[in-house]
């Protein structure tokens, strides 16, 4: 069993939050709050834009998923686009089974995610 490992950084174009490890429903907690603080902090950013990088996840279950899409939320609320950075199909998976790509599409690395000058993404 893994554990969990969130980095948030500040770049010119956007806040962004690294995940690596496990997200399950031990875990997700520490994911949700850590969106959160991300999203309070991109609606500062002049960008507004949060990046949630996700290639170091190892499992993304439906706890990840929920996680995902309440940040997502909570972000339009705040103006805040939400861009998902993910290659592997640990999450991949999970986002197209569930559809969420229809409404979160992944990027395949964090410069596509950065380079996205269409805010409706």
């Amino acid at each position: 069993m893994g554990l969990l490992e969130i980095v948030q950084d500040v770049h010119d174009g956007a806040v962004v939050v690294r995940a690596g490890g496990e997200v399950d429903s031990r875990t997700v907690d520490s994911l949700s709050e850590a969106l959160t603080a991300a999203v309070a902090e991109a609606a500062t950013h002049p960008a507004r834009v949060l990046v949630v990088e996700l290639d170091g996840v190892t499992y993304f279950g439906s706890a990840g998923l929920n996680a995902l899409l309440n940040c997502s939320e909570k972000a339009r609320a705040e103006g805040v686009a939400v861009r998902v950075v993910a290659t592997g199909a640990e999450v991949l998976r999970p986002i197209e089974v569930t559809k969420i790509n229809t409404v979160l599409p992944p990027y395949r690395s964090l410069g596509e995610a950065l380079a996205v000058t269409d805010e409706t993404q």
